[in-house]
């Protein structure tokens, strides 16, 4: 006999939403990230030239190169050494809205849930032990949650300890789901 992914509708809302006042916790009272980001030191300035450029919200490089032949061209190098070289993320002007970013956040974790219980169905048999099942799971969550941060200090210049404190959460985040669905692991 096997599980059916609807046997862990419990696991997966419950594991979501403990995920969910995880990262609040983490956020609001942990407050380890708020050392993820640091102020410039011409704020004012930069934000009047991306005013003045008329910036709409996206996703930016600079130097901005459209395949790698440019970078080879002389005056593309210039650009490069001269510097500085930045990804910039621009959102819609005004406050952020707070209630659609923690919908969405929810919504992550849900679907994150979801698809961990996917994988444990296809891999966890009905009354499977407690431990067999918080290990297994919590190992698929915390691949689920934290593996894809990684590229982005390869990538994107996160600083590595950016990308180090959101492995802590994901270990946190893995930690919540592991309990959730073996304590909630459906018996024969």
């Amino acid at each position: 006999m096997s599980i059916s992914i609807m046997q862990l509708w419990l696991p997966i809302l419950l594991g979501g939403v403990f995920c969910w006042i995880a990262s609040a916790l983490i956020h609001m009272l942990l407050k380890y990230h708020n050392a993820d980001y640091q102020k410039l030191s011409n704020e004012e300035q930069v934000g009047e030239a991306l005013r003045d450029g008329n910036i709409t919200p996206g996703f930016y490089h600079m130097p901005h190169c459209t395949d790698m032949k440019e970078m080879q061209n002389e005056a593309m190098q210039e650009k490069f050494n001269k510097g500085p070289i930045a990804m910039i993320s621009v959102f819609e002007n005004g406050i952020p809205k707070m209630g659609k970013l923690l919908v969405q956040q929810f919504i992550y974790f849900i679907v994150a849930c979801t698809l961990i219980a996917f994988v444990a169905v296809l891999s966890l048999e009905p009354s499977a032990d407690f431990k067999v099942v918080f290990h297994f799971v919590a190992i698929i969550s915390f691949l689920t949650f934290g593996y894809a941060v990684i590229p982005y200090s390869i990538w994107f210049g996160h600083p590595w300890a950016v990308s180090l404190r959101y492995l802590l959460d994901a270990l946190i985040y893995a930690a919540v789901v592991g309990a959730t669905f073996a304590w909630l692991w459906p018996s024969v």
